[in-house]
Protein backbone atom coordinates (compact mmCIF):
# COMPACT_ATOMS: atom_id res chain seq x y z
CA UNK A 1 0.00 0.00 0.00
CA UNK A 2 1.40 3.63 -0.75
CA UNK A 3 1.28 6.37 1.31
CA UNK A 4 -1.59 7.96 -1.14
CA UNK A 5 -3.37 4.78 -0.09
CA UNK A 6 -3.57 5.43 3.61
CA UNK A 7 -4.01 8.96 3.26
CA UNK A 8 -7.39 8.28 0.70
CA UNK A 9 -8.03 5.51 3.82
CA UNK A 10 -7.66 8.10 6.57
CA UNK A 11 -9.76 10.92 4.84
CA UNK A 12 -12.35 8.56 4.18
CA UNK A 13 -12.65 7.60 7.88
CA UNK A 14 -12.14 10.88 9.32
CA UNK A 15 -13.60 13.38 7.01
CA UNK A 16 -17.40 12.43 7.96
CA UNK A 17 -15.97 13.30 12.01
CA UNK A 18 -14.39 16.23 10.55
CA UNK A 19 -17.58 17.85 9.10
CA UNK A 20 -20.07 16.80 12.06
CA UNK A 21 -17.48 18.42 14.73
CA UNK A 22 -17.57 21.58 12.39
CA UNK A 23 -21.08 22.14 12.35
CA UNK A 24 -21.40 21.30 15.76
CA UNK A 25 -18.89 23.98 16.41
CA UNK A 26 -20.58 26.52 13.40
CA UNK A 27 -24.08 25.55 15.04
CA UNK A 28 -22.98 26.29 18.55
CA UNK A 29 -21.36 29.90 17.05
CA UNK A 30 -24.74 31.06 15.91
CA UNK A 31 -26.37 29.62 19.12
CA UNK A 32 -25.06 32.03 21.26
CA UNK A 33 -24.95 34.97 18.87
CA UNK A 34 -29.33 33.98 18.46
CA UNK A 35 -28.89 34.62 22.50
CA UNK A 36 -26.87 38.25 22.06
CA UNK A 37 -29.34 39.19 19.36
CA UNK A 38 -32.56 37.97 21.98
CA UNK A 39 -31.25 40.63 24.62
CA UNK A 40 -30.26 42.98 22.00
CA UNK A 41 -34.08 42.76 20.54
CA UNK A 42 -35.92 42.49 23.69
CA UNK A 43 -33.77 45.24 25.08
CA UNK A 44 -34.72 47.63 22.44
CA UNK A 45 -37.88 46.77 22.36
CA UNK A 46 -38.50 47.27 26.05
CA UNK A 47 -36.20 50.63 25.76
CA UNK A 48 -39.29 52.87 27.15
CA UNK A 49 -40.57 50.30 29.46
CA UNK A 50 -37.60 49.59 31.72
CA UNK A 51 -39.75 48.23 34.58
CA UNK A 52 -41.21 45.57 32.35
CA UNK A 53 -40.96 42.17 33.35
CA UNK A 54 -39.25 41.02 30.27
CA UNK A 55 -36.83 44.51 30.27
CA UNK A 56 -35.84 43.37 33.69
CA UNK A 57 -34.84 39.55 32.88
CA UNK A 58 -33.21 40.41 30.19
CA UNK A 59 -31.09 42.44 31.55
CA UNK A 60 -30.32 40.11 33.93
CA UNK A 61 -28.96 37.91 31.44
CA UNK A 62 -26.07 40.18 29.89
CA UNK A 63 -23.42 38.76 31.79
CA UNK A 64 -24.22 35.19 31.31
CA UNK A 65 -24.38 35.74 27.58
CA UNK A 66 -21.55 38.29 26.89
CA UNK A 67 -17.82 37.33 27.67
CA UNK A 68 -15.15 39.15 29.50
CA UNK A 69 -12.32 37.79 26.92
CA UNK A 70 -13.85 39.28 23.49
CA UNK A 71 -12.75 43.33 24.50
CA UNK A 72 -15.93 44.49 22.57
CA UNK A 73 -18.32 42.67 25.23
CA UNK A 74 -16.18 43.59 27.69
CA UNK A 75 -17.61 46.98 27.17
CA UNK A 76 -21.30 45.41 27.08
CA UNK A 77 -20.58 44.03 30.26
CA UNK A 78 -18.69 47.06 31.95
CA UNK A 79 -21.86 49.54 30.83
CA UNK A 80 -24.27 47.12 32.08
CA UNK A 81 -21.99 47.35 35.18
CA UNK A 82 -22.31 50.91 35.77
CA UNK A 83 -26.37 50.91 34.68
CA UNK A 84 -26.75 48.60 37.44
CA UNK A 85 -24.94 50.43 39.78
CA UNK A 86 -27.42 53.58 39.30
CA UNK A 87 -30.07 51.06 39.27
CA UNK A 88 -29.39 50.35 42.97
CA UNK A 89 -27.89 53.87 43.86
CA UNK A 90 -31.02 55.49 46.48
CA UNK A 91 -28.80 58.55 46.39
CA UNK A 92 -29.39 60.24 43.21
CA UNK A 93 -33.38 61.50 43.02
CA UNK A 94 -35.87 62.05 40.71
CA UNK A 95 -35.02 63.82 37.17
CA UNK A 96 -31.27 63.41 37.65
CA UNK A 97 -31.62 60.20 38.27
CA UNK A 98 -34.31 59.37 35.42
CA UNK A 99 -31.96 61.19 32.80
CA UNK A 100 -28.64 59.16 33.88
CA UNK A 101 -30.71 56.20 33.37
CA UNK A 102 -31.69 56.82 30.06
CA UNK A 103 -27.87 58.07 29.21
CA UNK A 104 -26.77 54.82 30.59
CA UNK A 105 -29.36 52.50 28.98
CA UNK A 106 -28.88 53.67 25.32
CA UNK A 107 -24.63 53.39 26.14
CA UNK A 108 -25.63 49.89 26.84
CA UNK A 109 -27.49 49.57 23.83
CA UNK A 110 -24.80 51.43 21.75
CA UNK A 111 -22.41 48.94 22.62
CA UNK A 112 -24.27 45.69 21.78
CA UNK A 113 -25.53 47.36 18.96
CA UNK A 114 -21.39 47.44 17.91
CA UNK A 115 -20.95 43.82 19.16
CA UNK A 116 -23.73 42.91 16.70
CA UNK A 117 -23.27 44.84 13.94
CA UNK A 118 -26.01 46.83 13.78
CA UNK A 119 -25.58 50.57 12.58
CA UNK A 120 -27.22 52.44 15.13
CA UNK A 121 -26.15 55.73 16.94
CA UNK A 122 -26.74 56.63 20.10
CA UNK A 123 -29.75 59.28 19.34
CA UNK A 124 -31.01 56.71 17.22
CA UNK A 125 -31.88 54.39 19.92
CA UNK A 126 -32.63 57.22 22.55
CA UNK A 127 -35.30 58.94 20.32
CA UNK A 128 -36.74 56.30 18.08
CA UNK A 129 -38.93 54.37 20.78
CA UNK A 130 -42.39 54.54 20.35
CA UNK A 131 -44.26 54.64 23.96
CA UNK A 132 -47.85 56.13 23.64
CA UNK A 133 -48.95 58.27 26.60
CA UNK A 134 -52.22 56.37 26.91
CA UNK A 135 -49.52 53.42 28.30
CA UNK A 136 -47.68 55.52 30.74
CA UNK A 137 -51.30 57.15 32.16
CA UNK A 138 -52.13 53.25 32.57
CA UNK A 139 -49.00 52.53 34.38
CA UNK A 140 -49.59 55.61 36.87
CA UNK A 141 -53.33 54.64 37.57
CA UNK A 142 -52.40 51.69 37.97
CA UNK A 143 -49.96 52.30 40.72
CA UNK A 144 -52.29 54.62 42.64
CA UNK A 145 -55.38 51.36 42.55
CA UNK A 146 -52.76 49.38 43.99
CA UNK A 147 -51.64 52.11 46.71
CA UNK A 148 -55.38 52.77 47.55
CA UNK A 149 -56.40 48.98 47.81
CA UNK A 150 -52.75 48.25 50.15
CA UNK A 151 -54.04 51.28 52.23
CA UNK A 152 -57.03 50.28 52.79
CA UNK A 153 -56.50 46.55 53.67
CA UNK A 154 -53.53 47.51 56.12
CA UNK A 155 -56.14 50.01 57.84
CA UNK A 156 -54.45 53.03 57.20
CA UNK A 157 -57.39 54.01 54.52
CA UNK A 158 -61.19 53.50 54.86
CA UNK A 159 -63.56 53.48 51.75
CA UNK A 160 -66.32 56.11 51.55
CA UNK A 161 -69.65 55.23 51.70
CA UNK A 162 -72.66 57.10 51.55
CA UNK A 163 -76.07 55.71 51.94
CA UNK A 164 -78.63 57.18 49.75
CA UNK A 165 -81.64 55.27 50.03
CA UNK A 166 -82.48 53.82 52.95
CA UNK A 167 -85.14 51.05 52.82
CA UNK A 168 -88.71 51.88 54.39
CA UNK A 169 -89.45 50.71 57.59
CA UNK A 170 -92.76 48.61 58.04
Amino acid sequence: MTISDWIMILAVFLGPIVAVQLTKYLDAKKEKRQRKLDIFKTLMATRSYSTSWDHVMTLNRIDLEFERSNPKEKAVIDSWKQYLDLLGDKTIKGEQWGAKRIELLVELLYKMALVLDYDFDKTHIKNSAYSPIAHGNIDIQQAKIREGIIDILEGNRNIPMRVTNLPEQS
